[in-house]
């Protein structure tokens, strides 16, 4: 009866906590909305800014629906950002509960350099890759073929391309649980370095939404420099004491 009745109660408590979460999103994409074309001017300044001066120096839409559909995709992106801190609270106490001090540390450093990683990897997809790949792509515009952007297809693209950078940027995160775990170490990492790098081109053929080699390479040469790091992490990672139960 005891157990049942706690069970009970975490079912009750994860229900709260995801009835919190929803109603954060909600007030996220509310705003979002209010604000939907400052965040999507922001969002698509690198192909603006990439677009040839002579012609139309912005993305059009070619269906009725579409330029409010890919308002609300964009309040739906940037509404569960705008509610992230609020889904980790309620997610880190729903966890927290079950852990002793020293888990409880870990799992708040994992999630916070799981978090920094991402958005390191996004940030350097806008600022760096979309910069580049939007110059090389408008590069071919001429007398005969002008680029008219449709903007939901922008928007596909550069969430694939947004998200993708983040993914990749945990790799060293990712790392690190491996050799928590004793799955992998430093000199295995060391080892199988020329598989590595062929992985991540495959990893960045597949990731990319794109097959021209330019996005391409420069999703491998961050992956490549991190790779490198998470060599680094570890052997942090091996020398780290694991906790006993009940310590």
């Amino acid at each position: 009866m005891v157990a049942d009745q706690v069970v009970i109660d975490r079912l009750k408590d994860l229900r709260r906590r995801v009835v919190v979460c929803v109603i954060a999103i909600g007030i996220g994409f509310a705003v979002a909305f209010w604000f939907k074309e400052a965040l999507f001017a922001w969002l698509i300044q690198p192909m603006v800014r990439a677009l040839p001066e002579i012609g139309m120096r912005r993305l059009v839409y070619t269906a009725p629906h579409e330029a409010f559909l890919c308002y609300l995709k964009v309040a739906l992106v940037f509404g569960t950002g705008f509610a992230f801190p609020v889904l980790a609270y309620e997610f880190w106490r729903l966890v927290v509960p079950g852990l002793y001090e020293e888990a409880k540390f870990r799992f708040f450093m994992a999630v916070s350099c799981s978090v920094l990683f991402f958005l390191g990897g996004v940030l350097f997809a806008y600022y760096a890759v979309f910069n580049q790949a939007f110059q090389f792509f408008t590069s071919f515009s001429g007398k005969t073929i002008t680029p008219m952007i449709r903007s939901q297809e922008y928007f596909h693209f550069a969430a694939q391309i947004l998200f993708a950078f983040g993914l990749i940027f945990e790799l060293p995160v990712f790392i690190y649980f491996c050799a928590r775990l004793g799955l992998v170490n430093a000199a295995l990492l060391r080892r199988r370095r020329r598989f590595a790098v062929l992985i991540i081109f495959i990893v960045a053929a597949i990731l990319t939404p794109t097959p021209d080699a330019m996005t391409q390479l420069m999703m491998a040469t961050p992956l490549m420099i991190l790779y490198e790091a998470s060599i680094w992490v570890a052997r942090f990672a091996a020398r780290s004491p694991v906790p006993e139960a009940g310590s």
